[in-house]
């Protein structure tokens, strides 16, 4: 218990660290570019151009998914996907590729994999803004259940973080972790509702194992559908905060079990 409770804290009384952190953190990834921060919007954007290719004009010929043109359907579920990966992959790696430019001071190191996740949130929050706009003027308006975005957005952040302090310190004690999760993560793309929606029950009640799958559908029940999906599906919605929960305290007593040897790793 105390163990979640000093992680928790070490976040809470550094959220302003943090931001500044992944301020600096945003800047230096895109410094080399002549594009800069643009490329957080431009590489997903080619991304959905080829999935939107494939799988809406390729498998589906451009048919409507429960009534909405298929480009909508998709940019509004795999919206949250880019950062959602990219925050992980990269939190997995944070503590070991940034351990040596605090070994020396004292420094809050459950912060390192958050601030890292954050600088990400960024491109989410544009991405998510340009979705938007596109949805309003394919006549998908905001309405009061977009309100539920801010559920979702939060989680999304909440749900990155908590993955990444627990991955980040198993990637310290065992390098193969980085591996293990753009693996994963692979697969959780694909076992989710972000590309196509099964029919199958079976598959279907996989996929809602995924949080992946909540996050999809309930950022699509908020522009799209206009429903309230958290509440329709209280069930989900209880499962996802378990979870978020029980990765947490997972990795809160593991990062600090090990913090005081990451040298010894390193």
């Amino acid at each position: 218990m105390n163990s979640i409770w000093f992680v928790f804290k070490e976040q809470l009384n550094n959220l302003y660290l943090i931001k500044r952190l992944a301020d600096f953190q945003l800047r230096i990834s895109n410094h080399n570019n002549y594009l800069g921060v643009a490329w957080e919007i431009i590489n997903p954007a080619m991304q959905i151009a080829v999935y939107w290719f494939v799988f809406g004009l390729g498998l589906r010929n451009n048919a409507t998914h429960d009534g909405i043109p298929f480009i909508y359907w998709l940019i509004v579920g795999i919206s949250m996907w880019f950062f959602v990966n990219q925050g992980v992959l990269e939190g997995t790696k944070a503590i070991v590729s940034k351990y040596n430019q605090v070994a020396k001071m004292k420094f809050p190191l459950s912060i390192i994999p958050s601030y890292i996740v954050f600088s990400r949130f960024y491109g989410h929050l544009g991405l998510l803004l340009i979705v938007l706009i596109l949805c309003f003027f394919g006549g998908y308006h905001p309405s009061m259940y977009s309100l539920q975005l801010l559920i979702y957005v939060p989680y999304a952040l909440i749900l990155t973080t908590v993955i990444s302090i627990l991955t980040s310190t198993l990637g310290v004690l065992i390098r193969d972790t980085q591996m293990i999760m753009q693996s994963l993560m692979r697969i959780i793309f694909f076992v989710s509702s972000i590309l196509y929606e099964p029919k199958n029950e079976i598959v279907v009640t996989v996929m809602k194992l995924n949080p992946i799958y909540f996050l999809a559908e309930g950022y699509r029940a908020a522009v799209l559908h206009h429903q309230w999906y958290f509440i329709e599906h209280w069930h989900l919605t209880v499962y996802n905060l378990i979870l978020v929960t029980v990765l947490f305290i997972i990795g809160a007593i593991v990062h600090t079990r090990y913090r005081d040897h990451f040298a010894d790793f390193m």
